[in-house]
């Protein structure tokens, strides 16, 4: 069984460094530019059950802005700048709930298959390093015009952390270079430009693609912050949420 195993993850990383390698010769001529998203999250289903009650507190749905710059072959996924954090008081007053966007950045290397993320936690920042793992992704037949650029439908089914289950459905374009795509969805052979979590709890929409020289300021890889791994910094969130009462982005302060 171990040995089964082995070979299949053998066989995965082979498959990826092949994809990497013909990706950097196809499309090493690919313009540099920016993908503006619009991020839209329902608030209310991202709530567990044993909080129901903060649905009168807060609004049902947030939107966001979020951009991808891309270069050769690397990429940058990070906040737009004019999103703030939105703070609500309760009517009866006393409490408030804070509403906050993390400062994650998102930076692939895919010759090195390198993924880099730098995130804002309670203070600090970490540096977050991983590898590029490609998702179970299977293809449909449906197709769908996204900001003029014609996209396939790609989906699989998952776990996340905690043991939830996750549906995840992405839309993405060969007409953009492949391994492309916001948050960590990168693994498809080509630009994702939408991706639906669980049928419409997160939902990510690219509004806007630009094909241009990037500022210097614009791209910069990820430094400096707490070097840790995924795995230890999923533990760090889990125990500081726990001790401050929040969930899912969602801080109680008295």
């Amino acid at each position: 069984m171990k040995t089964t195993l082995l070979m299949k993850r053998i066989l995965l990383l082979a498959g990826v460094l092949v994809m990497l390698t013909a990706a950097r010769v196809v499309f090493g001529q690919t313009p540099e530019g920016v993908i503006t998203y619009e991020v839209k999250i329902n608030m209310h289903r991202r709530l567990p059950p044993e909080r129901a009650e903060m649905k009168s507190m807060i609004p049902e749905f947030r939107v966001i802005k979020q951009q991808l710059f891309f270069r050769g072959t690397e990429s940058l996924y990070k906040p737009l700048i004019e999103d703030e954090e939105e703070d609500m008081q309760s009517n009866n007053g006393g409490m408030r709930m804070v509403i906050k966007q993390p400062n994650i950045e998102i930076y692939l290397n895919q010759p090195d298959a390198q993924v880099i993320t730098k995130q804002e936690f309670f203070g600090k920042e970490y540096l977050i390093t991983d590898t590029l793992k490609m998702s179970p992704w299977k293809f449909g037949t449906e197709t769908k015009t996204i900001s003029g650029y014609e996209c396939r439908q790609a989906y699989y089914t998952d776990t996340d952390p905690r043991g939830q289950k996750v549906e995840v459905t992405a839309w993405f374009t060969d007409k953009l270079r492949p391994f492309l795509g916001p948050d960590r969805y990168f693994s498809l052979p080509g630009a994702v430009l939408a991706v639906d979590i669980n049928n419409g709890e997160r939902v990510t929409l690219a509004k806007t693609i630009e094909l241009r020289e990037l500022k210097k300021n614009e791209f910069k890889v990820p430094s400096g912050g707490i070097k840790t791994t995924q795995t230890e910094f999923r533990k760090i969130m889990d125990e500081q949420m726990k001790k401050m009462g929040g969930s899912n982005g969602i801080i109680i302060r008295n």
